[in-house]
């Protein structure tokens, strides 16, 4: 793929995470790994505004090259990139239920078997801290240990992935998880407390999921722009 095809892939998938209702407006960003850096959507423009050099190229260093600023969360991206090798791409979204579980300060738990596609038994919620800065990159990293996602407190949802398509697959999946545990958590006065699957059966999901979902991004370049 070229570099304007790497772009527009970005955009494609911006578009689809706001199709998909998990960010609105300019909230929520997400990157993919170029080069020796990566591709990140440039700060405050509506992601059916987006051409392709607006997309923001960045090196691990910090350093941002092209005609726009990168989104204000450009840290959390190139740590996770720096730290997380495997990782080819990053979503963060600021999808309904996942954020009330976020505002709420609550992991989600093993309630449904499709939480081992995150990687583990939980998806930890990170502790708060103002967007933009060193300090919520360092609560998502410590929380996305052994983890493909996490919530971020008061905040959003960060999905990892080999592919910006995996990682907005996960996103989506996280949402609907947020969304079981929320309607649960509703029923709990009456039914009580959720039953929660037991780690040995997300380890064993775990595994299984190594070859499960969507696998990879398009290759080549793509008319959209």
């Amino acid at each position: 793929m070229s570099e304007t095809g790497a772009r527009r892939e970005v955009i494609a998938r911006a578009r689809e995470m706001a199709g998909m209702g998990l960010a609105g407006g300019t909230s929520g960003n997400l990157s993919r790994r170029w080069g020796e850096g990566f591709l990140i959507t440039p700060s405050g423009i509506a992601y059916d505004a987006l051409a392709p050099g607006d997309i923001v190229a960045m090196s691990l260093d910090g350093a941002a090259h092209g005609r726009r600023a990168p989104s204000s969360e450009w840290r959390v991206h190139r740590d996770i990139f720096r730290a997380r090798p495997e990782v080819g791409a990053i979503v963060h979204t600021h999808s309904l239920y996942a954020t009330t579980l976020a505002i709420a300060g609550r992991d989600i738990p093993a309630l449904h078997y499709m939480i081992a596609a995150a990687g583990g038994p939980t998806i930890r919620c990170a502790p708060y801290a103002t967007y933009g800065s060193q300090v919520l990159s360092d609560h998502a990293l410590a929380a996305l240990g052994g983890r493909m996602a996490c919530l971020l407190a008061h905040h959003g949802v960060l999905a990892l992935g080999d592919s910006l398509t995996r990682a907005l697959w996960l996103a989506g999946e996280v949402e609907t998880l947020a969304h079981h545990y929320y309607n649960a958590l509703a029923l709990t006065p009456v039914l009580g407390a959720p039953a929660v699957l037991p780690d040995e059966e997300i380890a064993r999901v775990v595994e299984k999921f190594r070859a499960y979902g969507p696998k990879g991004d398009p290759k080549g370049d793509s008319d959209e722009n």
